[in-house]
Order: structure tokens, then C-alpha cells, then sequence
């Protein structure tokens, strides 16, 4: 499929009025392929990184795609329709305005988010031929993101080929579980095939410990520390001395705390439930657990948090979604923190643990035995540190920001950058 006449006309007015303020520094362009999106970010490359653009190609596949980008310089921003029917085209979009803004030599390199690393890459890398083979062995993990992974790499490769680009991976972070948070309590003979917890989000984990030693110091982030990712997608995780002891994804992003669409943990008995009555196969299942499940499941109106908190004095359905969702963290916090054998520190992140002091305010609600007291006109707030100071525990809202640390990480794979980095 060709882009209209209109659109290429609306692009090359867009790219003429970007181009004349290229850069003055090299570039590092992040990469965020999710199943129907691109999300990118320009770094420049400094003493620090500086952002200087931030986008992204939505609703890929669908006729209402979307471009915008937003930059330091008011005359990068815009947002417009594009013609995407799938990843390979936006992909396409996305390079021809970028090597019109900056050039072919105005990128470094490119740095990829890559959702599953799967049991042999415990660290980013940078990519190759035999790398993408084994991306490719790999996407039975993550059929839903992998596949349109690997196309972003090769498709930045036929264009730039010289170009760096490097792999960092979201599982990376988790790799190193204690044994016993990894084994999955199955048939034994599926751990050598790598069926194991791996757990996600591990990019903004990264970053997020590493906030916390800017911000309250080395000691502190050596504490007994639970990381809540509270958003579309939903984890925790739990760090001790600096290291992951556990994360409530597991094999896939849809286990643990409900989520927008994705379900969290289930009974697993309930597919051949579903099986026998419903006549449902396995891809129906999973269909089912991964798009039409959690908030947007129970509340059958949406799958937005705002949107529910918005509706729920009129919509039980609304209500009972977001205490579902809150009662569900909270467990998850208790369990952790008996895991921790105690708890220091609660950082909330995400979209919904940023912005959202309501969900907050009930997940910590009841949870005084923990150490864990709220300061309500801090939390309303969305202040840095949230809890009294009359409780053991220190509360935080941290935003996180997957973009620097994907950033950050190509500069020291590629040794681009020292203090920057």
C-alpha cells in the first residue's frame, strides 16, 4: 500500500520545517515496537544525554494511525494521520523522517527495547546476524512482541547498515533470580527448555534503583526495596542488597497483578473449563487473557484507570474493577515484603502509580504493619517521598523513563559516552 499524495506532501512540509534545525551533536535513537505501536525518543549525545524529540506511530494496522512527535524546539512538534497497515510501512515512515531531520550521519546508533531475552541473553548487546537468528528461535516467548522486534532491527539494518544498533533486553534485569523464584512448578523437563519466571519491566526497574541511589543514596537502594510499575501493563518487584529476589510477571508479561487488558495471575484449570463448555482453543485463550481481560474485563466500559476512577460511584462495574485491581497490588506488596523479610522502601512508577494518588492511596491502605504510612497532601500531590514520617517505610513516586535508560545503556555497550552514561 502507497501513501497518498496528501501525505506525502503533509510529511515533506513536516521534514523541510524539522530539518533546518538538525542537531549539533550526534544522535542516539531509541526504539519502542509494541504490538500495534513505534515509540521512539532522540537523544543527543552530551555530557548528559539530552532529549531532544520524543514520538511515536500508534494505532498501526488500524485506519486512524497516528504520527506526532514532540520536541525541545516547538517547531518539531506535530501530530497527523499516516497510512500504516503494519509495522514494515510505519517502520518506513519513521526513517524517512528521521534521515531527513538528522541525516544519515547525524544517528550514532539505535537502541531496541526487546521484550524477551529468553534463557541466553542476560545483558544488552549489540545486534547481530546470529543475534537476530536467535530472536527469531526465541519468539515462541513472546509471539506478541518478538516478531515485530526483529522486523524494526532489520528493517533500520537494510537502510543505515553501518549503523550500531544494540538490544536491550527487559528481561535482563530479572535474569539472575534466586533458583527458587525462577523454577516453575511443572514437569521438570520444561526448565531445560527454558520454560522458567522471567519477568518484565526490567528496563524501568534498572532505571528506577538507579534513581534511587541519586536520590536517597547508596545505602537505601542496598535496603529491602519493592518496585511497583503500575500502567498498562503491571508488575512488581522485589530487591534486596541491590539484587532481584522476585517479579510477579513470569514466563509472559500477562502473569501476576491484573492489568489494562491483560488478566494476571488465573486458575489454570480454567482453559479446559473454557475448552469443554465454550468449545475455546488455546489461541482464543490467550486472545482472551491478553486484550479482552483485567480493568477492561470486569468493567466491560474501559480499560484506562482515569476513565474507571472517573465512572465508579455510577458503574459497580467501574468500582469493583479498580478494587480488584488495588486489592490485588496490595497482596502482592504483603507477599514481597515476606519474601524481603521486611520492607524499606515502596517506589510507585508507571502511569498509574505516577498520576493516579487515589490507587495509591487504597493499595497502602491497611498496610500499617509494614511500616507503610501515606501523607495525604504529599500523595495528592504526586510528590517525590509520599509517606509520613511517623511510618517505618519510605513511600516514593519516582517517574521512570525507559527512553535514558535504553539510551544510557547503548552509550555504555558502544562506549559512546563516559559521564553522560
Amino acid at each position: 500500500m502507497t501513501r497518498s499524495t496528501k501525505e506525502k506532501t503533509m510529511m515533506k512540509a513536516a521534514m523541510a520545517k524539522s530539518s533546518s534545525m538538525k542537531p549539533a551533536n550526534p544522535c542516539i535513537l531509541t526504539i519502542n515496537g509494541g504490538s500495534s505501536s513505534i515509540k521512539f525518543a532522540l537523544f543527543e549525545i552530551g555530557d548528559p544525554l539530552r532529549r531532544i524529540l520524543e514520538g511515536g506511530i500508534e494505532r498501526i494496522g488500524l485506519p486512524e494511525a497516528a504520527f506526532r512527535v514532540k520536541g525541545v524546539n516547538p517547531t518539531d512538534n506535530f501530530s497527523r494521520p499516516v497510512t500504516a497497515p503494519d509495522h514494515t510501512v510505519a517502520v518506513s515512515v519513521l526513517m524517512d523522517w528521521i534521515e531527513e531531520r538528522s541525516g544519515r550521519d547525524g544517528l550514532s546508533a539505535v537502541g531496541h527495547r526487546v521484550v524477551h531475552g529468553g534463557p541466553k541473553y542476560s545483558r544488552p548487546q549489540r545486534i547481530t546476524a546470529k543475534m537476530v537468528e536467535e530472536l527469531r528461535r526465541l519468539s515462541p516467548f513472546d509471539p506478541e512482541h518478538l516478531p515485530e522486534e526483529i522486523l524494526l532491527t532489520e528493517a533500520f539494518h537494510r537502510r543505515f547498515p553501518d549503523l550500531p544498533q544494540v538490544a536491550c533486553f527487559d528481561t535482563a534485569f530479572h535474569h539472575d533470580l534466586p533458583r527458587v523464584a525462577r523454577l516453575l512448578p511443572i514437569p521438570r523437563r520444561y526448565e531445560a527448555k527454558g520454560v522458567r519466571r522471567y519477568g518484565f519491566h526490567g528496563l524501568s526497574y534498572a532505571f528506577l534503583m538507579g534513581e534511587l541511589t541519586r536520590l536517597a543514596g547508596p545505602e537505601a537502594a542496598q535496603g529491602r526495596i519493592i518496585l511497583a510499575h503500575l500502567g498498562n501493563g503491571a508488575s512488581l518487584a522485589a530487591v534486596r542488597d541491590g539484587k532481584p529476589v522476585d517479579t510477579s510477571m513470569s514466563l509472559t508479561p500477562t502473569a501476576g497483578v491484573p492489568m489494562s487488558t491483560r488478566s494476571g495471575d488465573l486458575d489454570p484449570g480454567l482453559l479446559w473449563y473454557l475448552a469443554r463448555t465454550e468449545k475455546m482453543s488455546a489461541k482464543q485463550f490467550n486472545e482472551m487473557v491478553n486484550f479482552q481481560s483485567g480493568l477492561l474485563g470486569i468493567s466491560e466500559t474501559s480499560s484506562d484507570m482515569s476513565d474507571l476512577l472517573a465512572r465508579e460511584t455510577q458503574d459497580v462495574r467501574a468500582a469493583e474493577a479498580v478494587a480488584l485491581f488495588c486489592y490485588q497490588v496490595k497482596k502482592w506488596i504483603g507477599g514481597f515484603a515476606a519474601a524481603l523479610g521486611g520492607l524499606d522502601t515502596l517506589v510507585f512508577a508507571g502511569g498509574i502509580g505516577e498520576n493516579a494518588p487515589t490507587v495509591r492511596s487504597r493499595i497502602c491502605d491497611g498496610l500499617g504493619f509494614l511500616g507503610i504510612e501515606l501523607e495525604e497532601k504529599s500523595n495528592v500531590a504526586n510528590a517525590g517521598v509520599i509517606s509520613a514520617a511517623a511510618g517505618h517505610a519510605t513511600v516514593r513516586v519516582i517517574r521512570t523513563d525507559e527512553e535514558l535508560m535504553i539510551a544510557k545503556t547503548v552509550c555504555r555497550v558502544l562506549g559512546l559516552c563516559v559521564a553522560g552514561a
